[in-house]
């Protein structure tokens, strides 16, 4: 099994020699680590690796023959060279040519396919319906059209992928947009409840006035404590993709909720919720957040919005291994039932007209998980969701 690890980190270009292999060997002989994949990543990285400009590349290369392609942002960077992925010219197809394009049949036999062909190419192709390529119509490559593929580098045409193997990275929402958020914090109030918590700081002029009465007139201060919103809200966004075209009313609302709401959280998420969720878009692949803390910290208190388009794969619901961007070992699916099951009062508000939901699968399978709690990201949908919520 090493020799095959060998030759994977052989392909990454790592500078590793059968010297730096013999001492992992005989590290595992003398049983330095055991039955854990963790302590054997730090035990093979120590011997393989002398030099830590390469830690991140080895780290890609572990992950690709450890994990089945598990969180490689750089795939095509190593393990495809950069030419077989530079365009020289873009087959144009009719509607009557992509409508004749079958599928392979599944996101199994996708990935099966595909490290087939990782293992069998040997040279660059373009135009063609079979090999990791630009311009034709393979499932893998880009540049080229077929219903169901991974894009490998390269930008969305048809928006068809399946998975797509690239660092990508988003832009976090700016919460100091102040276009057209007044109708919006109209409709937020409704949800408002208040509670008077925390320490008697504040002047209770009524009770003042009363008390002050009451003692012929000597002053008596009565204090009270500050009037707080007492209701718990919070947001998960999606971002990147199909959402970069509704950045503007997702940045309206994100201001909206910030200033009506103290008890305020939000977090990042891409196409569907799943194990990681992240605060900050640009640091999301070196700082993100479990889900299930996020579950363990809020509790069933939370009055929860998801905002997204639901447009996506459907596979990136349903299946495991299904998200465009990594290896998710559960179901989005699984994911969005435990989210529902952890807070009963949630909505899901989608930037696209309502008119639009049934001609996107994902969109209705998500519809469903929401138990239909799903409201057009527009003032009327929002006032229907915050009534929802309100209930």
């Amino acid at each position: 099994m090493l020799i095959d690890f060998f030759y994977t980190l052989k392909k990454a270009q790592l500078p590793v020699t059968v010297k730096e292999l013999l001492v992992l060997l005989e590290a595992l002989e003398k049983q330095v680590v055991f039955a854990s994949i963790d302590e054997f990543y730090q035990l093979s990285r120590l011997c393989m690796i002398k030099d830590e400009k390469h830690f991140d590349r080895f780290d890609l290369a572990f992950g690709h023959y450890f994990h089945d392609l598990a969180m490689i942002e750089d795939f095509e960077s190593f393990l495809i060279p950069h030419d077989w992925l530079k365009p020289d010219w873009i087959k144009q197809l009719s509607d009557e040519e992509k409508a004749q394009i079958e599928a392979l049949g599944g996101f199994e036999k996708l990935m099966e396919t595909l490290q087939k062909r990782l293992e069998e190419q040997q040279k660059k192709h373009q135009g063609g319906n079979k090999w990791i390529g630009t311009g034709g119509t393979s499932p893998f490559g880009h540049s080229g059209y077929n219903p169901e593929g991974v894009r490998i580098g390269g930008e969305s045409r048809h928006n068809r992928a399946t998975k797509v193997w690239e660092k990508r990275q988003f832009k976090n929402l700016d919460g100091r947009a102040e276009l057209n958020t007044r109708s919006m914090k109209m409709a937020l109030r409704k949800l408002r409840k208040f509670a008077r918590t925390g320490a008697a700081d504040e002047l209770d002029l009524a009770s003042t006035i009363k008390s002050t009465a009451e003692n012929a007139g000597l002053l008596d201060l009565k204090m009270r404590p500050e009037r707080h919103n007492a209701v718990k809200l919070l947001v998960f966004f999606d971002v990147g993709g199909s959402m970069d075209y509704h950045i503007q009313q997702c940045e309206e609302l994100f201001t909206a909720v910030k200033s009506e709401f103290k008890h305020l959280e939000y977090f990042y998420f891409h196409n569907c919720v799943y194990e990681k969720l992240w605060k900050d878009n640009n640091r999301r692949w070196q700082e993100n957040i479990s889900t299930w803390d996020v579950m363990h910290t809020f509790g069933s208190d939370y009055h929860v919005m998801i905002v997204g388009d639901a447009a996506m794969s459907p596979y990136e619901i349903t299946e495991n291994f299904g998200s465009v961007e990594h290896m998710n070992e559960e179901s989005g699916l699984l994911w969005m039932q435990r989210l529902t099951n952890q807070w009963k009062k949630m909505v899901w508000l989608n930037p696209v007209p309502e008119e639009y939901w049934s001609y996107t699968h994902s969109t209705q399978i998500m519809r469903k998980l929401v138990n239909q709690q799903m409201f057009p990201l527009n003032l009327n949908g929002l006032q229907d969701a915050i009534d929802s919520l309100a209930k």
